[in-house]
């Protein structure tokens, strides 16, 4: 028998498959995982070049794997205006004060991460900004990418005036006179966007080392690209080609909702030219909607004191084309859907697709599902569409009772986040982080998915706890849930013989009475395919 590279033995093996029976190690060679078993058993597997690594009960899990994230964009916040660790108006404006002063050779002051339940009604104004950066446009995203908050130079340098015609998927929040007061949501960003200068191949080459770095340290091994353009592309391509693309990538190819479909035939261009090492580039995201704390998101109803209820970001009509074709060429639909009409949206337009097209293995799924009517909770079984979640938003916080509830009113509360009534309905989850609107880290993410209590607030009362998932629910979603959704789960996504042994080593057993909380754990070490990455 040859001797196998690395053994790790004394472990809590979480298999995420049923064992066939209970395993507290495993042997590793070439790659892949040789055997599963206990301890004793794999002292033949062990030579004078193996690398063994003995715990004491510790977790040995697959690989997490993000199925909605965006890590280029995360590694270039580390070089911007950085305010996600921040809750309070005073901070967010010394720390951009501190950046401004620190970059003078900024043409623009960029950034993101501030909380929409800091400022009333979630729109902040562009004198706070104009009063420490008066003489430099400022735009800085807010922590789920969904609103903008610019001062005045912002406006002005773009042509943002009372005037300016607001366009059909966003939001230019006003004064009584109509002037523009320095919040833009969804699709109006765009308007002071544009003229951000764009990142460079060598800062986006490094935002993607910085980021695979930190995912790797917090044991993904895998993700999902949920926004990537050509210029995205081409680093990955590159990352793939030079061979320091370690992790597993989907890239989602960016779907531009002011087209049509003749946007597909480049698509097949870049999903030919993104197949490279561990790199494939065959999904495509298609935004269906806002967020609902902007009342952006597309509703099957109006939201509570008025009669708007959103709409939706692309043409019904183009989208069900739009699906038909893309699941005939082959590509997997990736949505972002958070209003219930919008996730109904999706959900007929693949059933659309399936209609012209017949059942077949694209594993479309939807994102985020913030809201999901009732009766649509069957149908991600019924179309094979897997649901995937972004459990850290599903808490009874600040954004929940200030925003939230009174755009939805106490009846749709309860359609929040129906992790629990989705898996019961036979619906197939994955899961994701959405970083950087929330945390990257995955042990936080189930620790949530599973309590429903913000990390921050533990002692409070879940939110709706009817919802919650299970520990082994939660840990499948962000391994062989993912893994399927990204066409890898014949590779990865749990400790298997013949898999490849991407596999993750906790600090603690996470089962274990004085385990602490789920997202206290932290990881040890991360492989992939057997080679330490971290």
């Amino acid at each position: 028998m040859t001797s196998a590279d690395l053994v790790v033995r004394g472990a809590k093996v979480e298999p995420i498959v049923r064992p066939e029976r209970p395993a507290d190690a495993i042997a590793v060679s070439s790659g892949r995982i040789v055997a599963v078993g206990e301890s004793r058993a794999m002292s033949e597997w062990i030579g004078p070049g193996t690398e063994v690594v003995d715990l004491s009960g510790e977790t040995l899990l697959p690989g997490f794997q993000d199925a909605h994230i965006h890590p280029i964009e995360g590694g270039l916040l580390a070089d911007r205006c950085d305010l996600h660790d921040l809750i309070e108006v005073d901070a967010y404006l010394d720390t951009i004060a501190r950046y401004a002063a620190a970059n003078p050779d900024r043409s623009w002051i960029e950034g993101s991460g501030w909380s929409l339940s800091a400022f009333a009604g979630g729109e902040p104004s562009r004198e706070l900004l104009d009063r420490i950066v008066p003489d430099r446009p400022v735009l800085l995203e807010s922590n789920d990418g969904h609103v903008a908050w610019v001062n005045t130079r912002a406006l002005e340098v773009a042509g943002v005036t009372a005037t300016t015609t607001t366009p059909h998927d966003g939001r230019i929040a006003r004064n009584g006179s109509g002037r523009p007061t320095g919040t833009l949501v969804d699709g109006a960003i765009a308007l002071v966007a544009r003229l951000l200068p764009e990142p460079t191949h060598a800062q986006l080459l490094d935002g993607l080392r910085g980021a695979q770095r930190q995912l790797h340290a917090l044991g993904i091994t895998g993700w999902q690209d949920a926004h990537v353009e050509p210029a995205n592309l081409s680093v990955y391509r590159e990352a793939a080609r030079d061979g320091w693309l370690t992790a597993r990538v989907v890239a989602a190819l960016w779907w531009n909702r002011d087209a049509g479909l003749e946007q597909i035939d480049a698509f097949d261009e870049q999903r030919a030219s993104g197949a490279l090492g561990s790199l494939r580039a065959d999904s495509v995201k298609l935004m269906l909607d806002g967020i609902i704390e902007s009342r952006t998101a597309f509703m099957g109803s109006p939201y509570l004191g008025g009669s708007e209820r959103g709409s939706a970001f692309i043409d019904p009509d183009v989208l069900h084309r739009a699906l038909v074709e893309l699941d005939r060429r082959g590509f997997q639909a990736h949505f972002h859907a958070i209003g219930d009409a919008a996730v109904r949206l999706a959900l007929d337009a693949v059933a659309e697709a399936r209609r012209h097209n017949g059942a077949s293995d694209r594993r479309h799924h939807i994102a985020h599902l913030e809201v999901v009517h009732p009766d649509d909770l069957p149908r991600f079984a019924e179309l094979d569409v897997v649901a995937n979640l972004q459990p850290f938003w599903a808490v009874d916080d600040d954004q929940m009772q200030d925003l939230r509830i009174p755009a939805l009113g106490s009846g749709r509360v309860a359609w929040q986040f129906p992790f629990g009534s989705l898996r019961r309905a036979g619906a197939r989850l994955a899961a994701g982080s959405d970083w950087t609107v929330t945390t990257a880290n995955p042990l936080l993410e189930i620790e949530v998915a599973v309590r429903r209590v913000a990390p921050d607030a533990r002692d409070g009362p879940s939110f709706l706890p009817a919802e919650r998932l299970t520990l082994d629910e939660a840990l499948e979603a962000f391994t062989l849930g993912s893994a399927f959704v990204n066409h890898l789960d014949h590779e990865t996504g749990s400790i298997e013989v013949g898999k490849l042994a991407d596999i993750v080593v906790l600090d603690r057993n996470l089962r274990a009475p004085d385990a602490g909380p789920i997202g206290d754990a932290s990881v040890r070490a991360t492989y992939v395919a057997g080679r330490r990455v971290t």
